[in-house]
């Protein structure tokens, strides 16, 4: 069997009618991709961000005993989208898999601290490695934030700590942490798809049994009045904003925080907002404008406490 790729260039708006029209000229899949290098918000749970300009692939089985009329197949397209940028190819079974699996590779966080795609091997077999399934939820890796986000779990004192991630995605981050040597991880996201995720991801790093994860209303139950040690909440500045009293009852006095999906101008409104709970103690940036705003609870006796 070949596989027929059809790819076309279109702007945001268009990325629906031609969604629907590759996968009514029979298309078994039809996928999304950046055509401009843009990098995109760690998503709201149950959010799809797009690029502002997408390439949407249209997939075609080609059984060996019955050729795709491509031609045809290209003319009809290009008379529905005649100013879309369009071209194809012909892959073969092997190298389809290859083509997905060869978009991942290690990334190195820090020594002895990688990221490894479930299929591959970890480079330094004696290093922290977290291994992972990327078809599943966001957050790989490759994101700046959640770089920043790893970045800081790998120079924090987790060591037999409880550490909550909130927001928790692909569970890459919980998983860190009970990589890197926390007694216990409690995760939360409101997308149910973010919940499989990061049980998956947590089997297959070996941690699942020192992993709790649920939405937000069985992990508050779940919870009870236990408070963090570690905190790391890599989601967006508005929510961050409005969550932070919340946050604050969730913490330790003077127990550890991280919030990252931050961009750079967002960063003063955040820390403005987070000062009335929590001393502010480092700001960093990765790729020019994502940021990572750490610090501590503050050692009140307020309200929160």
């Amino acid at each position: 069997m070949k596989w027929l790729q059809i790819h076309i260039t279109v702007e945001q708006a268009q990325v629906d009618f031609t969604e629907t029209l590759l996968s009514s000229l029979g298309a078994v899949s039809v996928t999304l991709d950046d055509a401009e290098n843009q990098d995109l918000l760690e998503p709201l749970p149950g959010e799809t961000p797009l690029w502002n300009k997408v390439i949407v692939t249209g997939i075609y089985a080609q059984e060996d005993d019955e050729e795709i009329d491509v031609n045809a197949l290209l003319t009809f397209i290009t008379a529905q989208m005649p100013e879309a940028p369009l071209r194809h190819e012909f892959i073969e079974d092997q190298e389809w898999e290859r083509t997905w699996m060869d978009a991942y590779e290690p990334i190195q966080i820090a020594e002895k601290y990688w990221i490894v795609p479930e299929w591959m091997e970890a480079p330094e077999a004696d290093a922290v490695n977290i291994k992972l399934d990327p078809g599943l939820a966001f957050g790989t890796g490759n994101h700046a934030s959640t770089f920043l986000c790893l970045q800081w779990l790998g120079k924090t004192d987790v060591k037999n700590k409880v550490v909550i991630d909130y927001g928790c995605g692909s569970g890459i981050l919980g998983v860190a942490a009970l990589l890197l040597g926390a007694k216990k991880v409690y995760a939360t996201d409101i997308d149910p798809q973010a919940i499989l995720a990061t049980k998956q991801n947590a089997e297959l790093n070996g941690v699942l049994d020192n992993l709790y994860v649920g939405l937000p209303e069985e992990f508050n139950v779940e919870l009870k009045d236990q408070k963090a040690d570690v905190f790391v909440a890599n989601i967006l500045a508005g929510p961050l904003m409005a969550l932070a009293p919340e946050f604050a009852t969730l913490i330790k006095s003077e127990g550890e925080f991280a919030l990252a999906g931050i961009l750079e101008e967002q960063v003063a409104d955040v820390s403005n907002v987070y000062s009335s709970f929590f001393d502010i103690l480092e700001v960093e940036k990765r790729e020019q404008h994502w940021c990572r705003i750490s610090g501590k609870r503050q050692n009140t006796h307020s309200n929160f406490e």
